[in-house]
């Protein structure tokens, strides 16, 4: 059940990661302005960097015996991308900077699921082949 929702939260972030991408370099340029793009961009940038990072952790869970820092490193990565680009995604959207305040508390989180997946890659047992 965690692979599939982690599957899905990748998908999904690669999904509004391209969309907000386009939404931001084409709709947004002419009507905000270029520190909220900026913003946007990078809420947009970190999802689309983290689908990956997801699917690979669900690669490394199926690939053998469960870690438990391979599950907590693919549920920060969901909770860190939905804080960090939501909170980006609404403070350009509505120009509030108190939502600025929120992205670091979803940077952490990133943070702890790139230790997390560290960790995991330093004591799971060799039992995948990337090929």
């Amino acid at each position: 059940m965690i692979d599939r929702f982690l599957l899905a939260s990748a998908a999904l972030f690669g999904f509004v990661g391209v969309g907000a991408g386009a939404f931001g370099a084409h709709a947004l340029r002419a009507k905000i302005p270029p520190e909220r793009v900026a913003s946007f961009e990078t809420a947009a940038r970190y999802l689309l960097l983290h689908a990956p990072a997801i699917l690979a952790v669900v690669w490394m869970r199926t690939a053998g015996p469960d870690a438990a820092s391979e599950t907590a490193a693919g549920l920060a990565f969901v909770a860190g991308g939905v804080i960090f680009a939501g909170s980006l995604f609404a403070l350009t959207l509505t120009g509030r900077t108190r939502w600025g305040a929120v992205a670091p508390i979803g940077g952490v989180l990133l943070l702890v699921g790139w230790a997390a997946l560290l960790v995991a890659a330093l004591t799971a047992p060799l039992r995948f082949r990337v090929f």
